[in-house]
């Protein structure tokens, strides 16, 4: 299970909200199940079982149980505030809906199955542009949910190596609120742990360092690449500041840093560029590690 990638638009990538560990796990585990070649509806149930969290995260089977079922219950009644239609276009005003629509209980298979809310359909099917791509191992071992949100936030940039963030905008898509409104508290809390579970954990290694504005630290600087490549590739430098929430954008004739006429040339029938250089990224991995 852990092979399966995850897609969502960039706009929910960069929405507002908050999720435990395990609330994350879950929807992930739905998302991976979306099928990219039919038509999503919010009507399709998708079912996460205790097996699937355990396999996961490694935890017992009866622990796996015990957070599917409250973590599913937290869920219904979790909401999301969405600042930009699914593939990038702006909207008059920001939209606040729901995750989930609805959640059954199956005791007996020690399972959950939930209905995506019909205002979440759109960012996570029928992505044509402006979506984010990773593989689920990629977050599977993490342990902390900032981990896994800003590990979406960086992914969403990888071509570039760079991100640029203002903390008040961070701390508005983490829904941070009040907790650690002092940057130290900030960093020793969030960021710091965020940053060595990335490391650990995920195919990329991370850097980071603070910006200030006046004598205020205003933004947080972000350089990251593929762990394989740490020795041999160095991050493309970014002209200027890259914007709070910004889109992932791809180097002019190169797709995740391949140029094109590579993805062409190693395109399998009917496989589209970006599919073609997700898997050529995936293969020069397994050929690093081994």
């Amino acid at each position: 299970m852990e092979n399966v990638l995850i897609y969502k638009a960039n706009a929910l990538v960069e929405a507002s909200y908050r999720l435990s560990l395990y609330e994350q796990r879950i929807l992930l585990v739905c998302i991976s199940q979306v099928r990219r070649d039919q038509p999503l509806t919010d009507q399709k149930l998708y079912t996460v079982s205790a097996k699937q969290l355990s396999d996961l995260s490694g935890v017992g089977l009866k622990t796996a149980y015990r957070h599917l079922k409250e973590a599913s219950e937290r869920l219904f009644e979790r909401r999301v505030t969405l600042h930009e239609a699914p593939n990038g276009q702006s909207v008059s005003k920001p939209r606040l809906t729901r995750w989930v629509q609805t959640v059954e209980y199956q005791k007996s298979e020690g399972a959950v199955a939930l209905r995506f809310g019909t205002d979440m359909v759109p960012y996570l099917s029928q992505l044509t542009e402006q979506f984010t791509r990773y593989a689920l191992a990629d977050v599977a071992k993490m342990t902390s949910g900032h981990a896994m949100r800003l590990y979406e936030q960086l992914v969403q940039w990888r071509d570039t190596g760079k991100r640029v963030v203002e903390i008040d905008w961070l701390r508005e898509t983490l829904q941070l609120e009040e907790r650690y409104s002092n940057i130290r508290d900030l960093k020793r809390r969030v960021i710091e742990p965020a940053v060595a579970q990335i490391n650990e954990h995920s195919p990329l290694w991370v850097k980071w360092d603070q910006r200030k504005t006046g004598r205020r630290v205003s933004h947080l600087v972000f350089t990251f690449g593929e762990k394989a490549q740490k020795a041999s590739q160095k991050p493309r430098k970014q002209k200027g500041i890259a914007k709070t929430v910004g889109k992932a954008e791809n180097a002019s004739g190169s797709i995740y840093g391949i140029p094109m006429e590579v993805i062409n040339a190693q395109a399998r029938p009917g496989e589209s560029s970006d599919d073609a250089a997700h898997r050529i990224l995936e293969e020069r991995r397994n050929i690093a590690r081994a």
